[in-house]
Formats: C-alpha cells, structure tokens, sequence
C-alpha cells in the first residue's frame, strides 16, 4: 500500500516540453513512473522521446488535460508550467475532474493559488502544493522533483513543509524505508495539509509510524497536534524548522513568516509534544527518534 499515489497511477505532465517538463520527465520514468502523456497544445499530436528503465519511450502529447486523460485513463497530472500560466492548467486539470493534481511550480500568486484551490475544492480534486516537491512512494512511483534514489520501501509515512528537509529525511532513515513521502509546499494556501496526509497514512496498514516536518509561519502545525490527539494512533515524530528565525522575516516559503508568538517553532514544538508527539532539535534528532520508535513495535 500507498497513499495517493502506486504503480498504478497514469501520469501526465502539464509542461512536459519545457526544461523543467523535459528534465523531471526523464527522471520520473527513472524511477518507474507511468507517464502516459504531456500536455501542450502547441504541440498536440506530436511526441516526445524519452530513455526509460526498458528501453525509449515515445510519450504523446495532447491539447488538453481531458484529451489526455480520455485517451490514456490518466488519474494523476503533475503541473510544471511557469508561474504566469499556472493557475490556467491547474484550473484546466480541474475542469477535467483529474483526481491528483500535483503543482511543482514556485512563485504562483497568492490569489491565483485561492483561486484554483476553491475550484478543486467544489470538484473534490485533491492538489498537492503549489511550490512543493511532489509525491513519492519508493519503489512504485514519483511524481514532481523528488530524487528516487535516496530511500526504498518502508513502513514509514513522512509529510513535510519543506522539501530539502523531505530528502534529509528521506536519506537519515533510507536503510527503513517509506510507504510514502509527501512534499505538501510552505505556501500560504496548499492543497494537501498535514492533516489530510496524517489521515491518510492512519488508514493505510503498510504505514507504520509517521514523520511530521514544519516550520514557523501559520498554524497547521498545531491544527495538526489537535487532529493527531483525535485521530491518530500510530506513533509520530516530528521536527519544526525555524527556532533561530528572526522575528517578522519571511524565511525562504512565503508562508513562513512569524509574527509575535504566533507561529513560532517554541510554540508548535510545545503542541505537539502536548499530545504525545516527540519532536527533535534536528532532522538527524528525529531521525534517531523514529529509528528508537520502530525499534519498539
């Protein structure tokens, strides 16, 4: 099992034929992840050649997101298109009903990112980011910009803010593996939250205990703690980036900003470590947690 994304998922890429399209779609076939088609409709009714594990593969490209998915059963679009026309193919793969949307790109608006999240809200599309790594079950597929070859298949969950902190963490535990790992952005808006990822990794058997990464700004970190105290029984760690951010400066993610004692790494270390949470001083900290966790069930 996995959450959100397996072996079976149908990729497109929304930007295939950019650099970034181009480059990420090369690697995501690396990693065994059934891309079925891009989207650019400049270029609809060609194809584009991409190396894979077995060997060249001819990727069509179609006009639209729902060309693509009546063509190919697509079930999952990963978004590389710069920021200016962004939230045009989010609200595109939308319209289609594409049920996983995930949006690699940095530096969409605040209102454009309100905007399409409204809509995939009302056609109960789920979004992961916008400006995040993406998705990645080891071993089965990866979706976004994620490297596949830091961690195998495991029984641990990971869901983070941030997506350099996703890789550490990814590579201090690699020898245990993951179920999945999901980068969900520092925006101010996101799709996916703590939250649903926690629900999700609860439900899912193969996951074993969870690691939660934040960071200063907002409040999902504590939103967070309160749905674990709830709704959760598996073990969780966790790890909040920020204690040494100066007060009152945006520090890398739009949305990590903090503001008085809101949002500041003291506080949401204190909430969850409220409800049972150990959180550690450090990504390798936490890691050492999560491996005495496992080491005890």
């Amino acid at each position: 099992m996995a959450i959100f994304l397996t072996e079976a998922s149908k990729v497109i890429v929304q930007g295939m034929t950019g650099s970034e399209g181009m480059k990420h779609t090369t690697r995501m076939l690396a990693a065994g992840t059934q891309i079925v088609g891009g989207v650019n409709p400049r270029k609809a009714g060609t194809s584009v050649t991409f190396p894979a594990p077995d060997g060249d593969i001819d990727v069509p490209v179609f006009g639209t997101v729902a060309e693509a998915m009546a063509a190919t059963g697509a079930d999952v679009s990963v978004v590389f298109v710069p920021p200016a026309h962004a939230k045009g193919a989010v609200l595109e793969a939308v319209d289609a009903r594409m049920p996983l949307v995930v949006i690699i790109t940095e530096g969409i608006p605040v209102a454009d990112t309100a905007e399409f999240f409204a809509a995939a809200q009302a056609a109960d599309v789920r979004l992961i980011g916008p400006n995040c790594p993406g998705i990645i079950s080891p071993a089965r597929s990866n979706v976004g910009i994620t490297p596949a070859d830091i961690t195998g298949p495991g029984p641990i969950g990971l869901v983070s803010k941030s997506g350099t902190l996703t890789y550490q963490m990814m590579y201090e535990l690699r020898d245990l593996g993951f179920s999945t790992c999901i980068g969900i952005g520092g925006d101010p808006i996101i799709g996916t939250t703590h939250i649903d990822a926690l629900a999700a990794f609860e439900a899912d058997p193969e996951t074993k205990a969870i690691v939660l990464i934040g960071e200063i700004g907002g409040d999902a970190e504590e939103r967070a703690a309160a749905f674990i105290r709830d709704n959760v029984t598996k073990p969780v760690v966790g790890y909040v980036a920020g204690f040494t951010a100066p007060e009152g400066r945006t520090m890398g993610h739009a949305g990590a900003i903090v503001s008085g004692s809101s949002g500041t790494a003291q506080a949401k270390k204190e909430a969850l470590e409220a409800v049972g949470v150990r959180v550690g001083k450090t990504p390798s900290e936490t890691a050492a947690l999560m491996r005495e966790l496992l080491a005890t069930l």
